[in-house]
Parts: structure tokens; sequence; C-alpha cells
């Protein structure tokens, strides 16, 4: 019984080797040699180079206020030009007196040493003011809006006092001389904003004069003005004292004017890295040699029908600063087609992978090490596979720019704003070049 079972055994064995083997037969056979499908890899190294950013456009929720030194991405002075908004129809209650004009400033964090002292001058904006709906670039020139001959106040200060941290939003406030107060209350330019800001009060220019160690994320800024009167409370004169807030907030226009007078002689120009730095300081340029591309790829597959299927542009980072005062690294950074970011930005646009695509730095660990490596990592798969598909004849290069960027996710983690980074930020890359691991493209594709 045993030799039975077997031999039985043998007998299927070779029954299905024998129809394994004639299905793979028949699978050739009706496959013609030029229907193959072919897969192929190749890695096509890019070039870059460091891009000097002039301006950004970006209507902000908060400003950078000081000036921060940095010996790698140079210095970054931060001012604020501000309308206020005025409350429309107001009227001060009869008999009213006016007792002082606050300008407060609000800001939850800041940057760098925060026992630096900062010297803060407040001027009037008395030449010009903003037209709400115009674009106004980060480079904007503060002489054309004030003479700076109507200084409004002044505070030298450091971010943080003595105190230790602080639990709540911290201020400092600025106190307008009598004039400005007695010239400020007065509310027959309250019938609209217009008349308010192009009659009566254009806005504010906050700069810091000294200092190179501290910037200030400022929150908000609010003109106040105190007043008292006089009221019949419970049949007896009482004197009530009230508060009215000219807010500089989302319903007229505030710029934060960003400078950078030494990045051009302070970032060295290594050839084994790139710099990228915000706010509007410095990009990194990525040359993709798209028609060099495009030739290797037919070839390999016989110029066929051309499928990408992957092209992982990996972007390294080359170290993490941990010093007490370093530059935060740059969270999202975001690979667009150079042509497109003025437009891009503009309009509010969204991340499409056939021309902008956005990436968060991710670690690994390196082999066994326990080092770990840091990285950008973008597929250009449907990028490329786009311009290859609507040029006959690539260009050479197809121009990139990584630009720093942050970004609003909703609840399913999808992203529902992009916005040029306007805080302090910088990240070394290894460039086209690196010596050891330069910025490369690793490419799957496929012919049919």
């Amino acid at each position: 019984m045993k030799f039975q079972s077997f031999v039985l055994l043998i007998l299927v064995a070779i029954f299905s080797f024998s129809c394994a083997d004639d299905l793979t037969n028949i699978g050739e056979s009706i496959q013609p040699g030029s229907d193959e499908i072919l897969i192929g890899t190749d890695t096509f190294h890019v070039s870059t180079e460091n891009v000097f950013v002039e301006s950004i456009y970006t209507r902000q929720d908060s400003f950078l206020l000081g000036t921060f030194y940095n010996e790698k991405y140079g210095s970054t002075q931060a001012d604020i030009l501000a309308q206020v908004n005025c409350p429309v129809g107001f009227l001060y209650p009869p008999q009213s007196i006016p007792d002082s004009v606050l300008v407060v400033l609000y800001y939850d964090t800041w940057f760098g040493d925060s026992y630096s002292p900062i010297d803060v001058n407040i001027y009037e904006m008395n030449l010009n003011t903003f037209n709400y709906t115009t674009h106004y670039p980060t480079n904007i020139d503060p002489l054309e809006y004030t003479d700076k001959s109507i200084n409004l106040g002044r505070r030298i200060f450091t971010a943080q006092d003595t105190s230790g941290t602080r639990t709540y939003s911290t201020y400092i406030s600025f106190k307008m001389d009598a004039a400005f107060v007695n010239r400020f209350f007065d509310d027959s330019y309250y019938a609209s904003e217009t008349e308010f800001q192009n009659k009566f009060f254009k806005g504010l220019y906050i700069t810091a004069n000294f200092g190179a160690s501290t910037i200030l994320n400022v929150s908000q800024i609010d003109m106040e003005m105190h007043y008292h009167y006089t009221a019949q409370k419970n049949g007896r004169d009482t004197v009530i004292t009230d508060v009215k807030t000219f807010p500089a907030n989302k319903e007229v226009r505030q710029v934060n004017r960003f400078v950078h007078n030494d990045r051009d002689v302070l970032v060295k120009q290594k050839d084994s890295v790139n710099y990228i730095a915000s706010p509007a300081n410095i990009n990194t340029r990525v040359k993709i040699p798209l028609k060099r591309m495009a030739e290797r790829m037919k070839a390999k597959t016989g110029n066929k029908t051309l499928t990408m299927n992957s092209a992982l542009l990996n972007v390294e980072i080359t170290d993490f600063e941990t010093a007490t005062i370093a530059m935060p690294v740059t969270s999202y950074l975001l690979l667009i087609k150079e042509d497109s970011i003025d437009n891009f930005f503009k309009k509010n646009k969204l991340p499409d992978d056939t021309y902008a695509i956005v990436s968060q730095y991710s670690y690994a660990q390196i082999g066994t090490s326990g080092v770990y490596g840091y990285s950008y990592s973008f597929d250009t798969a449907t990028l490329i596979a786009n311009e290859i598909k609507n040029n006959e004849v690539p260009d050479e290069n197809l121009n990139m720019l990584l630009v720093p960027v942050r970004i609003t996710t909703d609840s399913y983690y999808s992203v529902t704003e992009i916005k040029q980074q306007f805080l302090m930020s910088g990240v070394t890359i290894k460039s086209g070049i690196n010596p050891n691991s330069p910025m490369r493209i690793n490419a799957v594709f496929t012919g049919f």
C-alpha cells in the first residue's frame, strides 16, 4: 500500500512539471519579441547652484522684527510696515477726554539670544499707504512710505526678562507723545477705512536699529486709544475709563520687510554643498538633465512607448546644527519649476506632481552604524514624464528650485495651503558634485 502511494506521488510530480513547462513555452510562443515589456533603471546626476532670493510675496499671520547674524547664511534684518484698522462708525461718548495712545507689540516666541538688547523705533508712514489688493514684495523700500521725520516711540529691551520663561503672551508697549494723542482723538475720520488711511493715519513703520542676536516673532500689533468720560451710574456722576483698539489685522495690509546685506560674501561657495535659508534669503536651483534622460531611457527600452515608474530625487542634509542659537532646519521644501514660482504663490496654488512637489525631511539609520542620515525625497516621475511627453525635443535641462515653505493640512493630512517660509530657517544640502554622495535621480522606467 505504501509502495502504491509512493508511485502515485511520483506520477503527479511528473505530470505537474510537464504542464508547467508546456505553459511556459506557450507564453513565449504567443508573445512576439517586439511586444516584450522592457524594464530599465538608471541614475542621472543633476547640477545645482545657490540662488539669492530678492523678495517673496506673502500674507502672513505673524511678523519678524529684529536682526540676527549667522556665519553661514549671513545677517537677516526684519522690519514691519503696517496699517491699522479703524472702528468704522465709532463715536467717543460725550465729554470724553483722551488719556494716552499706546502701540503694543505681542510676541509669543523669539529666535536667538533672549537677553540681547533690541532697540526698536516706530515711525509714522507719512508719505504713502498700501492698497489692500496689491501684492507687495518683502524687499519693499520703506522710504517710499515714510521719511522717518515722525518718530512715534522708541524702546530698548530684551526678548525675555530675568523672571524666566513666561507662560503668557509677551508684549512691549510704546507710549505716544501728547501731541499725537490729541491729534489721534478725532472720530470724524472714522466714516470709512479709506478716509482714515488716506486722510488721517497711513500706518506704522517698525524697525530695530541695533542688535544682531534676536528676532521677535510678532503675533499681533495694536494701537490703543485710552480715554475717560463722566456718566451717570446709579444716580451719581461716575468716571469711566475705556480703550478703543485699532488692530493691524487681516482687514488691512501689513508687509514684513527682509534685508540680507552680506549674504553674497558670507555664504561660502563650496562646490560640495548648497544652501537654503529663509525668510527670502537663499534657494537652490536644480537642473534636471531632461534631454539626456529622455535619450538614455528610450535607448534602453528600444524606443518603445516610455512609462516612468519612479524617479526619486534624494536631497541629503549635510549636518544638523544643535547649538543653542542654531538656525532651525527647514521642515518642508517645495521642488517647483522655476518659471512657475511667482504664479504659484500669488494665486495660492497647491502642489501638483506635474510642476510642484512638496517634501518633509525624514531620517533613516545608515546601515547598522547607529548614525542617522536626514534628507528630503521627491518622486519626479510624473513631472519628467509630462515634460518628455509635451516636448517632441526636450530642453537640455529642466530648471527647478528648492524653496523653503510652510504648509497647512486638514484632518486627513491633505495639504490645504502652502506659503513661502517667512520664519527663520536654514539647511545645507549635498550638491550635484558632492564627492561623497552627489545629488541624483534614481529612475525606474518601462518600455511597451
